[in-house]
């Protein structure tokens, strides 16, 4: 009896929600970004600043997608909220990219 496995305790694999791997992803696009800035900080030895407005560029993309994935996985919010949630943050990260691309530059002025 101990070798015969029941039915119910056999779940076997289950995937991760597709919610839960788009949060994987956009924490991946940080960690590149990380280790990008540590890389860079240990070949010159200085850091760069005026970061802030390009690192929430990840965010806002990814807060778009995680809105249009999770009214697709569960329904919630409603299609319209997120519709409008997803182009919001995309207007938002399409607002800030020239900003932070130019603080970005400012490090490397003369």
């Amino acid at each position: 009896m101990s070798d015969e496995k029941r039915p119910d305790e056999d779940l076997g694999y289950i995937p991760a929600s597709p919610v839960k791997r788009t949060l994987a992803w956009i924490g991946l696009s940080y960690m590149v970004i990380i280790v990008a800035l540590t890389t860079y900080y240990f070949f010159t030895g200085t850091t760069l600043g005026n970061l802030g407005p390009l690192l929430t560029v990840p965010g806002l993309i990814g807060l778009g997608i995680l809105s249009l994935v999770s009214h697709h996985s569960s329904g919630r919010p409603g299609k319209v909220p997120a519709i409008l949630l997803a182009v919001v943050c995309w207007a938002l990260a399409l607002a800030t990219l020239p900003i932070g691309i130019a603080g970005l530059l400012s490090n490397f002025g003369g």
